[in-house]
């Protein structure tokens, strides 16, 4: 399988991404951000997405925003991550060219990617390359994974070679070789054989 095979959802699981990324912020690329997010999320069912969020919790249907409602996700993840601006620093990275060593807009790599984003959003400085970053945190099971966690897999021969962050239903951006900074699924063959482990960073 291409490993670059973009996570295929629903038409409604890219609303309701959105909706999640600035439903309730003013973004001034608002529509060139929608864009490559519906772009991204293709797929043909109308049924509302299913979340996983964490061990030991329920599996919930998120129902379209309307006037007057509200997601039913916390604001603020158990390890301190705002969820709003943390995806607005994700999506501000999208389609952001591969290049190794980059650490800016102009171009990035899988940890320096990460590193942005957790500096950024977070005010944490994580580790520059994902060697390091996989000894950074604590580590989390597969079946536990929650909003921000940092994947690591094994794409080169030495443990770990790539990172990305955990999104949410198997979902995880990342910088991706072939096309930049990305949304993959974790479900992807590709990704699922080479998954060496995950790492949660609290506040």
């Amino acid at each position: 399988m291409n490993p670059a095979t973009p996570y295929k959802a629903s038409v409604q699981g890219a609303l309701e991404f959105w909706d999640r990324v600035a439903g309730r912020l003013f973004v001034p690329t608002v529509s060139a951000v929608a864009v490559v997010l519906s772009l991204t999320f293709m797929g043909c069912s109308s049924s509302a997405p299913r979340f996983r969020t964490g061990a030991n919790s329920e599996t919930s249907t998120v129902a379209p925003r309307g006037p007057g409602k509200s997601h039913r996700y916390p604001e603020v993840t158990p390890a301190g991550i705002d969820r709003d601006r943390f995806l607005l620093d994700v999506v501000g990275y999208l389609g952001v060219p591969y290049e190794y060593g980059g650490t800016s807009k102009v171009g990035i790599d899988c940890s320096g990617f990460t590193m942005r984003v957790y500096q950024s959003a977070m005010a944490t400085r994580l580790p520059r390359s994902a060697a390091e970053q996989f000894r950074f945190g604590r580590k989390v099971k597969v079946d536990s994974l929650m909003f921000g966690d940092l994947l690591f897999f094994n794409t080169t021969g030495d443990t770990p070679s790539h990172v990305g962050i955990f999104i949410e239903d198997g979902i995880f951006a990342h910088a991706s070789l072939m096309n930049g900074v990305t949304l993959s699924s974790i479900e992807n063959q590709y990704y699922r054989d080479r998954f060496v482990g995950a790492r949660r960073v609290a506040r």
